[in-house]
């Protein structure tokens, strides 16, 4: 099995980074050059249609120069009016605003950069270069010009912000027009985290921890008594209690299924269940993996190791276990999100308010990705996404 690409900024330096930024983010890493390949195309390939990026090259000497811009690169000199580049090493962290806007990024078929400050290119070999300078695009960085920096690394990280993905959640709408509301159904064994996720969105939403018992709830607003959206999550009764069987739901449902508590008999029967009833009806399908913080010792203190985590890949790692489990109940590994909920935290934190939203907000794509087969959407169906 292929390992993940796992991203060569440490915790100090990318504290330093994130602080350039007026509210908080998140990285999500897209390319690392020694995974997806030293070639131009394999960078600019990995640029998202919409979204605001961050590039990184790590330098021998230790230090790390990098730029940002707030969409895909798709013209010659494109303007970017938000764009920076920056320099990172053991003794300070700076940042250099742009100042030429129209002439913030650069792009043509053999390099991409940072006005003249920082620049990736294709050498005569097709492999990428580094070049580093001293233009006047930018805040004055006093680089000296270098035609060929020596490098380690080259990453391209996707910036994901808490508020556009609540912001999408509490927008969503749809893609069919006969339909105006999504239920999505949880179920697992006592213990997994279904009620606890609910109120983990719930708080998210409402910016602040929410304990509340409940069965089923609506996502709301952030505002108290504001209108409901669009998504009702629903708790039902532990899997191994017959009377859940009984519920017909036509909508959405997800599984959650946590380590260390589904044995043998309980996956077979969580299996069968969802060939024999749920299957025929194509009610889609995805698993939440709920106590990730519970695996290594670097995600219980930050949920953004869920996806970098080296023991997780080294060990008996969790991305085999989701492939195992995926594997029992008939779903790709693509199909399974880890989320960390709220249990004993007295307030929110970025990072886990991102990784709840993140898989609520892939379960919308595919609740909208399922009702494409059935009633195509007009335009006018299409819920508004914010990045």
């Amino acid at each position: 099995m292929a390992h993940a690409a796992v991203s060569a900024l440490d915790l100090g330096r990318e504290k330093q980074l994130l602080q350039f930024f007026p509210e908080p983010v998140r990285l999500q890493l897209l390319y690392k050059a020694p995974h997806h390949g030293f070639k131009m195309s394999d960078l600019i390939s990995k640029f998202d249609q919409v979204g605001r990026f961050v590039v990184i090259v790590y330098l021998e000497s230790g230090t790390m120069k990098g730029g940002y811009l707030s969409k895909r690169p798709e013209s010659y000199c494109q303007e970017d009016r938000g764009a920076f580049v920056f320099e990172i090493d053991h003794q300070k962290a700076n940042v250099f605003p742009v100042v030429k806007h129209r002439n913030a990024i650069i792009l043509n078929k053999e390099s991409f950069g940072f006005g003249d400050c920082l620049t990736i290119y294709s050498n005569k070999d097709k492999t990428l270069c580094v070049a580093v300078g001293f233009d006047d695009t930018y805040t004055p960085t006093d680089w000296s010009e270098e035609l060929e920096v020596p490098f380690m690394d080259v990453e391209l990280h996707r910036i994901q912000k808490r508020g556009s993905l609540r912001k999408n959640v509490v927008s969503f709408k749809p893609a069919c027009r006969s339909i105006n509301r999504v239920r999505v159904l949880l179920m697992g064994p006592p213990g997994s985290g279904k009620s606890s996720f609910i109120n983990s969105v719930r708080s998210v939403m409402f910016g602040r921890v929410l304990l509340l018992p409940f069965i089923v709830t609506f996502v709301t607003d952030r505002e108290i008594g504001g209108k409901p959206t669009a998504v009702t999550l629903c708790d039902v009764l532990a899997l191994g209690d017959e009377a859940f069987l009984k519920l017909k739901y036509t909508t959405s449902l997800h599984f959650l299924l946590c380590r260390n508590i589904l044995s043998s008999k309980r996956v077979i029967k969580l299996r069968s269940y969802i060939y024999m009833t749920l299957c025929p009806s194509d009610i889609p399908q995805v698993v939440l993996l709920t106590h990730v913080d519970q695996v290594c010792h670097a995600i219980q203190e930050d949920v953004k190791f869920v996806y970098s985590s080296r023991i997780l890949q080294e060990k008996v790692g969790l991305l085999q276990k989701l492939k195992i489990r995926s594997e029992v109940v008939g779903l790709p590994v693509s199909y399974v999100f880890p989320v960390k909920n709220y249990s004993s935290e007295l307030s929110v934190s970025c990072n886990t308010d991102i990784l709840l939203l993140s898989a609520v907000h892939h379960i919308l794509q595919t609740v909208d990705d399922t009702f494409e087969d059935y009633c195509p959407p007009t335009p006018a169906d299409a819920s508004p996404v914010t990045v």
